[in-house]
């Protein structure tokens, strides 16, 4: 399998220039008044890493925006890793990562769902991945190689890989891939399914709301953690094709049969027009719509540690 690739219903990323300068200029309905991308404050705690390095307990830890360790089965997993203090020298920081280069475990196997850069950050994965088992889509391994990673392996959807005690599946995402300006879709994109003795995790990657949902839950069920995107939303008539928010995320939540909602992607960099601190009152309000129990709703603060 080759690309250029396409989603599930076979769409692709229907902006261009025209509707990108459309957002960024402000011509339409759904202009918004501008808010901080920086000094915003939000929930972080300190995470010295000590429990961590010992892979005793299986767990999430939220780094900040989509960037997980997870814990399976005593096998340490780097979801997305981006510690660096900008994306491409552009877009800062809002907050600190969660876990540093000091304190983070050394993985044993880093996965990252697409190639954006605010997911695939390879200043951060050089520095915290030289050894680790690098899964990635297909059409990206070239890319680590090149940059002198010895353990690549590039998965298709519904792909498995074992890495330890963990066993890790590739799954679809409503979305799309761009490293540069001639290669729109030629590297694939999704989230990944990590299992250990029946408990398995989920990282949706970035994704729209999508049908494929309820496949993901029955193929690779049951799930007992979602780590699903609440932020990067507005405007709705640009980020709905790409970017789920609060409101469908609850119903991607529901369509995968999931015990618990770990929410990501806000806080940490401002990509859209929300303000940072926003998406987790709307995620309130469409968990109180759903009618769903408040107990199984998690927004972790970064860096805090959650016990599966």
């Amino acid at each position: 399998m080759a690309g250029p690739f396409t989603n599930l219903d076979g769409s692709t990323n229907p902006h261009g220039i025209s509707t990108l300068l459309k957002w960024k200029l402000n011509l339409h309905d759904e202009t918004r008044p501008k808010s901080p991308a920086t000094g915003v404050a939000v929930p972080a705690v300190d995470n010295d890493g000590r429990d961590l390095r010992k892979a005793l307990i299986d767990n999430v830890t939220w780094i900040g925006h989509a960037s997980f360790l997870v814990q399976l089965g005593g096998t340490s997993a780097l979801i997305d890793p981006v510690l660096s203090p900008t994306l491409s020298g552009v877009v800062k920081r809002n907050v600190a990562p969660g876990l540093t280069y000091a304190t983070l475990p050394r993985p044993d196997v880093v996965v990252v769902t697409h190639n954006h850069r605010d997911h695939m950050d390879m200043p951060t994965l050089k520095a915290v991945a030289p050894g680790a088992v690098c899964v990635v889509p297909l059409g990206l391994g070239a890319s680590f190689r090149r940059a002198g990673f010895a353990r690549v392996v590039e998965l298709g959807w519904w792909d498995t890989e074992q890495v330890g005690a963990m066993t890790i599946t590739f799954v679809p995402a409503q979305h799309w891939s761009r490293r540069g300006l001639n290669d729109q879709n030629k590297t694939l994109w999704g989230g990944y399914v990590l299992a250990h003795d029946g408990l398995a995790v989920y990282h949706s990657g970035d994704t729209a709301w999508f049908d494929g949902f309820r496949d993901i839950g029955t193929r690779c069920g049951p799930i007992e953690a979602a780590l699903l995107p609440i932020g990067a939303y507005a405007p709705r008539w640009f980020m709905k094709t790409q970017h789920m928010n609060p409101e469908d995320a609850v119903q991607a939540f529901s369509a995968l049969g999931a015990e618990r909602f770990v929410a990501m992607h806000w806080a940490t960099f401002k990509l859209t027009d929300e303000p940072l601190d926003e998406p987790p009152r709307l995620l309130r309000e469409a968990w109180a719509q759903a009618d769903l129990p408040d107990d199984r709703r998690l927004v972790p603060a970064i860096g805090e540690t959650l016990r599966l």
